[in-house]
C-alpha cells in the first residue's frame, strides 16, 4: 500500500494546448504548468476526441473514441456498459474522489422516468465518490461567497465586473477577489481534504476555468491588453467564412452572446474585431488565474509530503476558438477547438522536462493511468498509454495523425436536421490531421481539405481543386482505414475454440 502512487488528475476546462509559455505563447505566462512540465512531459500535439463538453469528456474517462462511446453532445448518455477511469481506480483500491464535475449523463435505461438525474447532463462518471460539485449553477461556491460576505452571490450575475452593465464585455475586476474565484474554491477543498488522507489517494480536480462566462478578478483583468496574443487564425471578414462551407454558413449565425459574456443577448456575429480581441484579453487572464492556483496545489502537496508520491495529468477537455475564424467556444473542425494541452509528471518515470512532438490522444490518458496503476479496462480502449514516453522512449509504431470527431445533431428541438434537410445520424464529421494536411470528412455535406505546408490557418479548402485530387482520396482512405481500426473491439479478439476462449492482447 505503501508504494502505490497518489493520482491528481486536473481539468481545465477550455484551455487551449497553445496558451502555455512553455509551448512559447507570445504573451501568456503559466509559471506552474511549465514547473511541472519541468519535472515531466509535455505533449505538444496533444489533441481533444469530441467536443463540447460531455463528449469530449466521455473520451477522456473511457478512452474511447466519440464513434465507440457515442455521447453525441450534452445530455447523450453515457452507456452503462463501458469502463472508465473512476472504475479502474476503484479495482487498483482507490476511492476515486470528485472535486468539480464530469458533465455524464446516465444511462436512463434501468432508471425510473422519475429520477431527477434524467432532467440533466450534470451527471457524476460513475465510480467517483464526490466530495465536492460544482455544476453549473455554481450554488456551491455562491453560498461560500455569501457566509464570505458576498451579500450579492444569490446568482450569476456575480460574474458581471463591477460597474459595468450586464452582457457588457468589461475587463473591469469582478465584485470577488482572486482569492474567492470558483478555482480557488475547489482548490481550497481539495487541500482541506489531502489533509484527511492517510493512505494512497486519487482525486479529480475538475476546474471550470477558463471556460466562460468571461469576466476575472484583479490583476488578471488587466493582465493582457486587446492587441497581445498571435494574430488570430482568420479570414479577412466573417461574412467569408461564414461562406466556406454550409457547416459554418449554418452555425456561425446561431451562436449566442450569453453563452460567452454573462447577461449578453443577441448573436456572437453582431460582435466586432475589437470585440473578440477584448474577450481574448479577459481569456488568458483567467488562464493566469487557473495557473495561480495550480501553484496552491503543487505547493499544498510538497506542504503534505505527497509531491514524490503523486502522478500528476493536467490536461483540458476541449479548447477555445477565441476570436480564430471569428467565433468563440468550441465545435465544427478548426484546431482551435481540439488542440489542449498535456502535462504528465511521474515521479518514479524516468523522464524529465521533456517535450514529445507526436500526435497524443485524450482517448491515451485513461489506458496510461490503467498501465500506470496495473489494472485491464474492461473493454476495447482506442486510445494507447503514454508510459513509454514518460519512461524516455521513443515508441516507432505511433499514430502519425490527430483524429476527432463533431456531432451536430439536435435530438430534442431538431434544428440542424431540418435546415439541412438530413437525418440526425448524418449530422456529424470526423477530422484525420498531421503535419502536411487536413481532411475533413462531413456524413451528409462537402468534405474539406487543408493543405497545412502552405496554410496553416486553415482558411483556403482545395478539397475541389483538381491538383488535390489524389491527397484528397489518400487522407479520405486513411480516415476510413482510422475507423476501421477502432470500431469497438471488445469482444473481436476473443475466439472461442474446442479448449475455451482466446484471447489475443492487442
Amino acid at each position: 500500500m505503501a508504494e502505490r502512487p497518489n493520482v491528481l488528475l486536473i481539468t481545465a476546462d477550455q484551455w487551449r494546448g497553445d496558451c502555455l509559455s512553455a509551448v512559447g505563447h507570445p504573451c501568456v505566462r503559466t509559471p506552474n504548468v511549465d514547473a511541472l512540465a519541468a519535472q515531466g512531459v509535455l505533449f505538444a500535439l496533444h489533441y481533444a476526441g469530441a467536443a463540447p463538453c460531455s463528449p469530449a469528456r466521455a473520451s477522456l474517462y473511457t478512452g474511447l473514441y466519440q464513434m465507440n462511446h457515442r455521447v453525441c453532445r450534452n445530455g447523450s448518455p453515457l452507456d452503462a456498459r463501458f469502463d472508465n477511469l473512476a472504475l479502474a481506480a476503484r479495482r487498483a483500491g482507490y476511492d476515486p474522489t470528485l472535486f468539480g464535475y464530469t458533465d455524464t449523463a446516465p444511462d436512463p435505461r434501468g432508471m425510473h422516468p422519475n429520477d431527477p438525474h434524467l432532467t440533466t447532463y450534470e451527471g457524476v462518471l460513475p465510480g467517483f465518490s464526490t466530495r465536492q460539485l460544482l455544476p453549473e449553477h455554481e450554488k456551491p461556491w455562491l453560498s461560500w461567497l455569501k457566509a464570505r460576505g458576498h451579500e450579492n452571490a444569490t446568482s450569476r450575475d456575480i460574474h458581471i465586473p463591477k460597474g459595468a452593465q450586464a452582457g457588457q464585455i468589461s475587463n473591469q475586476p469582478t465584485s470577488y477577489s482572486k482569492d474567492e474565484t470558483q478555482t480557488a474554491f475547489l482548490a481550497g477543498e481539495f487541500i482541506r481534504w489531502l489533509g484527511e488522507q492517510d493512505a494512497p489517494w486519487f482525486a479529480h480536480l475538475s476546474f471550470l476555468r477558463p471556460h466562460p462566462p468571461y469576466s476575472v478578478p484583479e490583476p488578471y483583468n488587466r493582465m493582457f491588453g486587446a492587441n497581445d496574443g498571435a494574430t488570430n487564425a482568420r479570414g479577412p471578414s466573417r461574412d467569408q467564412e461564414e461562406a466556406s462551407h454550409p457547416y459554418l454558413a449554418f452555425a456561425m449565425p446561431r451562436a449566442e452572446r450569453s453563452s460567452f459574456i454573462h447577461g449578453a443577448e443577441g448573436r456572437v456575429s453582431d460582435w466586432s474585431e475589437a470585440d473578440f480581441s477584448a474577450i481574448r484579453a479577459i481569456y488568458y487572464g483567467m488562464i493566469a488565474e487557473v495557473d495561480a492556483q495550480l501553484g496552491r496545489v503543487w505547493d499544498a502537496l510538497r506542504a503534505s509530503d505527497d509531491w514524490e508520491n503523486t502522478i500528476i495529468v493536467f490536461t483540458s477537455d476541449h479548447a477555445e476558438m477565441a476570436g480564430d475564424h471569428w467565433a468563440l467556444g468550441k465545435g465544427g473542425f478548426f484546431d482551435g477547438s481540439y488542440h489542449i494541452p498535456l502535462v504528465i509528471r511521474d515521479p518514479k518515470a524516468a523522464a524529465r522536462g521533456k517535450t514529445i512532438e507526436r500526435f497524443t490522444s485524450v482517448a491515451d490518458v485513461f489506458p496510461t493511468l490503467c498501465e500506470r496503476l496495473g489494472v485491464e479496462a474492461r473493454n476495447g480502449l482506442d486510445g494507447r498509454s503514454l508510459l513509454p514516453f514518460l519512461s524516455g522512449d521513443d515508441p516507432k509504431a505511433w499514430r502519425t495523425a490527430a483524429f476527432w470527431e463533431f456531432d451536430f445533431r439536435d435530438i430534442a428541438h431538431g434544428e440542424a436536421e431540418r435546415h439541412f434537410g438530413i437525418e440526425s445520424n448524418e449530422c456529424s464529421l470526423a477530422v484525420i490531421r498531421d503535419e502536411h494536411f487536413k481532411f475533413v470528412h462531413f456524413t451528409a455535406l462537402p468534405p474539406l481539405l487543408f493543405d497545412l505546408s502552405k496554410d496553416p490557418h486553415e482558411l483556403h479548402n482545395v478539397a475541389q481543386d483538381p491538383a488535390y485530387a489524389s491527397i484528397r482520396l489518400a487522407y479520405a482512405e486513411k480516415l476510413l482505414s482510422q475507423r476501421a481500426r477502432h470500431l469497438d473491439q471488445t469482444l473481436a479478439y476473443t475466439e472461442l475454440t474446442e479448449k475455451g476462449p482466446v484471447t489475443r492482447r492487442p
